[in-house]
């Protein structure tokens, strides 16, 4: 299957600012991509790219003073496949991690083990380790939160968002993060794209999802506390600690978003006696 994915985002800025914007696909998803994919500015400006220390493309730009819209659209193919669900992937003992997993152990910025451990070992402490594990922690996350768009707060924590009940897919991800890290199991942030393909649409906007991946068994799996079911055609933008390491615009001055639009639909399959008409001329 084929998905159209793309998005137009507007800032006002009052002066030059610089930014860094975590808006293009994820390294890994790149040879998915059909054609070109570059993101487009309104105004000439210029716009380097980088890799993050998490692998992610990071682009840098200097805003100038006015509106700026930038935009994306591309097509990419999935396999139209759910989310892998491996319940026999173990949980590994601390001393066994591969080095590269043990910073998605500690607490950071939106993830503040130091204050949900105790809560995490007595909710948790008596489940079977591993895939059986993480899956409680989504289990609880989902139907401990409430979600809606107008319950965003950039500011809260996931322990704010276990006391408050109620938060957006971003609180879902970095509670459920925590948790997991509480649990001495690795667990990092995930940002993307992913639509209503495979499920009854829902009455929201259209927005950039957060979900998560854990390690177990020697890989990282896909897991999302939010939605808590293997869904079809995520677009992975960026990994990392937490949404500090992957917000979509990180603005060095005052600015306001002035528009947000995103697109994520799966293209439908061309109709078979049009394509076969179309052949035979």
């Amino acid at each position: 299957m084929q998905i159209r994915a793309g998005f137009e985002i507007t800032y006002d800025c009052p002066q030059p600012t610089p930014m860094l914007l975590a808006l293009s696909v994820h390294p890994s998803r790149m040879p998915d991509v059909i054609g070109p994919h570059r993101i487009a500015f309104d105004r000439p400006i210029g716009a380097t790219d980088y890799r993050d220390s998490f692998g992610n493309i990071v682009t840098r730009i200097l805003a100038p003073p006015g509106r700026l819209t930038m935009a994306a659209e591309f097509l990419v193919q999935d396999p139209g496949t759910p989310d892998a669900v491996v319940p026999e992937a173990a949980q590994h003992a601390v001393q066994d991690l591969p080095d590269e997993a043990l910073v998605f152990l500690l607490g950071s910025r939106y993830c503040d083990t130091d204050r949900l451990s105790d809560t995490a070992w007595s909710l948790f402490g008596g489940t079977p380790p591993g895939w059986a594990r993480v899956q409680a922690i989504c289990d609880y996350v989902h139907n401990h939160i409430t979600f809606g768009y107008e319950f965003a707060d950039p500011r809260r924590t996931a322990s704010g968002a276990h006391a408050e009940r109620h938060g957006v897919c971003r609180d879902f991800a970095h509670l459920a993060v925590t948790l997991c890290r509480c649990m001495n199991i690795p667990a990092r942030y995930c940002t993307g794209y992913l639509g209503d393909i495979g499920v009854p649409p829902v009455d929201y906007p259209m927005d950039f999802s957060a979900w998560f991946e854990a390690y177990l068994g020697g890989h990282w799996h896909t897991f999302d506390a939010r939605h808590n079911t293997p869904r079809i055609g995520r677009i992975l933008m960026a990994r990392g600690r937490d949404a500090t390491d992957v917000a979509i615009a990180t603005t060095f001055g005052p600015c306001i978003l002035a528009g947000f639009r995103v697109i994520t639909d799966e293209v439908p399959p061309p109709d078979d006696a049009a394509s076969m008409k179309q052949t035979l001329g």
